[in-house]
């Protein structure tokens, strides 16, 4: 069923419907994307200020067989947020509905609407002493709508598990305009098909989720961070294990970083100050978040001599201070901006089994190499399996020079990480970036069934049309 353009016939039909200045022309903020790859063809938005303006909204959409591309804070980086051809879509953008609706301390949850900024989120539970822990470098600008259905990850996934595991219910506008209310608080509820998981990572596909139930965590009483310098990946992995072994459950977060990302550092972001004259080819950035009573400076001493007779941490850093910690974790935070800066040739956010975290660097590196000379950047949240594993253009190069080789650059990639049983998406979605690969690496069945429930729920193709499955 082919789609029909939101044009200038179709906004003065569905603004008859709406109150005054819910529809407008899209700036052009919201026809862009942060790597500048594409433009929407968009031309209307739509900045609804509750739930049964979306819903009154999706029915027009349906009714009309028009797109509706949803937008939350615009930070993906899959072309998940715009539609660069064919017939025109809505833009759906829910910033408007930013309330948090309801804290309840006591049983670590809160109920918040999809257009909330993370940051916000995270400040509404503090100030019940609460902590709700997803984090990631865009959480001043991203909102919980767009996190849950690309499910983010982020820093603290090996404590407290992706966006879809911080989630107790959902309220959602389906395709066509029915209200789904599930918003329950319920940590137990076995009644059928669970419709909270099949729409937290769908990328606005099946529906669009107007509000969430979300968990809340006890805050840490004490945290600890160090910056441990490691032989290789493979001692890194071997100190994860024994740093679980001395603290358990409570490492927050272990990140891996490579030197390049420091020299990127040094030379686009000179200000920020790093902790060494020469910074080692491997590091770990460990956080650890304790209970009352619990010294976390003195059980990463501990781990870093434990580590250091292992042979598994050559030297280390123990933040003795939280201003310490926050230039730590500063120079972590600012690496995807050097990134940005240097300009990578292909980006890829790839996930492993732990295991095989060393054998895919030490297999990958060699292989880019046969294509050609580059500057390769692996860092990311090696304590579940994700690394964002950038490739850059040697010195003196551009990006522009190798832009016939981008392809070629990601297949080699993504066929190490599947021939190592790992996923081309670990954190950041589908998208459209991600089609292909979807198609080339996905199992057979999964996609089978994924196309039946698209056709099932959405059957005149308007929800995100393009986005995760081929339009």
């Amino acid at each position: 069923m082919p789609l029909v353009p939101a044009d200038d016939n179709f906004a003065q039909t569905l603004a008859a419907l709406l109150p005054p200045d819910t529809l407008r022309r899209a700036e052009p903020r919201y026809r862009e994307e942060p790597r500048g790859r594409w433009t929407s063809t968009a031309e209307w938005i739509a900045l609804p200020r509750n739930t049964s303006e979306v819903a009154t909204i999706i029915r027009a959409c349906a009714t009309h067989i028009v797109g509706v591309l949803p937008w939350g804070g615009g930070t993906g980086l899959v072309g998940g947020q715009l539609k660069p051809d064919g017939p025109a879509p809505l833009i759906l953008a829910l910033e408007r509905m930013n309330t948090i609706r309801a804290t309840h301390p006591q049983e670590n949850a809160a109920v918040v609407e999809a257009g909330c900024i993370l940051a916000d989120v995270q400040d509404a539970a503090q100030s019940v002493d609460r902590l709700f822990p997803l984090s990631l470098a865009s959480e001043g600008s991203a909102r919980i709508g767009g996190l849950l259905s690309t499910n983010a990850g982020g820093i603290n996934t090996l404590r407290y598990g992706n966006a879809r595991d911080q989630v107790l219910g959902l309220e959602a506008v389906l395709p066509d305009g029915s209200v789904w209310n599930g918003l329950k608080r319920l940590r137990k509820d076995n009644t059928g098909y669970d419709l909270r998981h099949l729409l937290i990572g769908a990328e606005g596909t099946l529906g669009i989720i107007t509000a969430a139930s979300l968990k809340l965590a006890p805050r840490p009483a004490s945290t600890g961070t160090a910056l441990l310098t490691v032989p290789s990946p493979e001692a890194a992995i071997k100190l994860l294990a024994l740093a679980r072994d001395h603290v358990g459950d409570s490492i927050s977060a272990f990140e891996l970083m490579h030197r390049t990302g420091f020299d990127f550092l040094a030379e686009t972001l000179p200000e920020l100050r790093q902790p060494w004259d020469s910074p080692p080819d491997w590091c770990v950035l460990i956080d650890l978040g304790l209970g009352r009573g619990a010294d976390p400076a003195a059980a990463l001493e501990t781990l870093f001599a434990d580590a250091f007779e292992a042979g598994l941490a050559t030297d280390g850093i123990v933040a003795q201070s939280l201003g310490q910690a926050r230039d730590l974790w500063t120079l972590r935070e600012h690496m995807s901006e050097a990134n940005r800066r240097i300009g990578a040739v292909s980006s890829h956010d790839i996930s492993v089994p732990l295991g095989t975290i060393p054998e895919f660097i030490s297999r990958a590196g060699p292989a880019l190499a046969r294509l050609g000379d580059w500057r390769i950047n692996c860092f990311g949240h090696a304590g579940d399996g994700n690394l964002h594993y950038n490739v850059f253009p040697a010195p003196g190069k551009t990006r522009a020079d190798h832009v016939d080789q981008r392809d070629a650059i990601k297949t080699c990639v993504h066929d190490l990480v599947h021939d190592l049983g790992g996923s081309v998406s670990a954190e950041h979605g589908i998208g459209r970036l991600k089609v292909d690969d979807l198609e080339r690496y996905g199992d057979p069945a999964k996609l089978a069934a994924m196309r039946a429930i698209k056709s099932a729920l959405d059957p005149k193709g308007i929800m995100n049309p393009g986005a995760v499955l081929r339009g």
